[in-house]
């Protein structure tokens, strides 16, 4: 039995010494000519002199009224996952209400060319990432869950994965709410960029498996039935991709498992190994 605790004890601090490292850094955006701040989370190797090893990328994204704290905040089990799945995490700060758009009425937002763009250019300058489509992918929460899908469909060249949890994925029914329509002008004037901006609408334009699509909702959040509508215009086009309902509100508790889920699957789909630098 003593040896038995000793090897448990042995075991955690083993374990516990093995674990992403979390930075935060400023990224210039010449777009918006500001700096952003974001959180970038790197498996341990990812520093070590002599590893030659790149990595796969997931960007993250937050939700309406968070900031670039609030999945590190919301799910602190990244780090480690971060060297579970040896991929570098990336969670940027999109602005109280960007929807991750460059918003054709705020031109000051412009989140849409910060995310696709120029974030990527400074995370594949800066860090030991595979730099190709096939190992980068893009998900978030509820207006970040927007972002993740709007983004992928809209940017197939960049992004090679898409997951969207409680995501927005249909704003129209939601005219008055979340500074929607100080991005996108009211629907009375402005139902255009509405219809052109929202990700259940764009799906038109995918083929199969040009995305790998991962999507999941609580069963007692209010954006639960954009979400089924999504998936089942997704099965109507023959649209292949990970649908899931669970337990579960508009709450932390349940963004924190869902990531759980969408990382292992974003890790399955796009970069078990790791591709050394030429």
């Amino acid at each position: 039995m003593k040896r038995f605790f000793l090897a448990a004890i042995i075991l955690f601090f083993v374990t516990s010494c093995f674990a992403g490292r979390t930075d935060t850094v400023l990224v210039y955006s010449p777009s918006m000519k500001k700096e952003i701040k974001c959180v970038v989370i790197t498996p341990d190797n990812h520093w070590k002199k002599r590893n030659s090893f790149r990595f796969p990328v997931v960007i993250i994204l937050h939700g309406h009224g968070g900031s670039y704290a609030q999945w590190p905040r919301t799910a602190p089990q990244l780090a480690d996952l971060a060297d579970r799945y040896q991929s570098i995490y990336v969670c940027p700060d999109g602005g109280v209400n960007s929807w991750y758009l460059d918003s054709p009425i705020d031109t000051t937002y412009k989140y849409e060319t910060f995310v696709s763009g120029e974030l990527i250019s400074f995370i594949d300058q800066k860090y030991k990432t595979i730099a190709d489509r096939s190992s980068r992918s893009i998900t978030g929460l509820s207006m970040g869950g927007h972002g993740g899908m709007y983004l992928a469909i809209r940017h197939q060249n960049v992004f090679g994965s898409a997951g969207s949890t409680s995501g927005g994925v249909d704003f129209r029914p939601f005219p008055n709410n979340w500074g929607l329509k100080t991005k996108l002008g009211d629907t009375s004037c402005c139902i255009e960029n509405w219809n052109r901006n929202v990700v259940i609408n764009l799906v038109d334009t995918l083929t199969n498996k040009a995305l790998n699509i991962i999507i999941d909702c609580g069963i007692d959040d209010f954006f639960l039935p954009v979400n089924r509508a999504l998936h089942e215009k997704l099965l109507k086009l023959n649209i292949d991709h990970d649908y899931t309902e669970r337990p579960g509100a508009h709450k932390m508790d349940y963004w924190k498992n869902s990531i759980n889920y969408q990382l292992e699957y974003f890790y399955l789909k796009m970069g078990r190994e790791k591709q050394k630098s030429s």
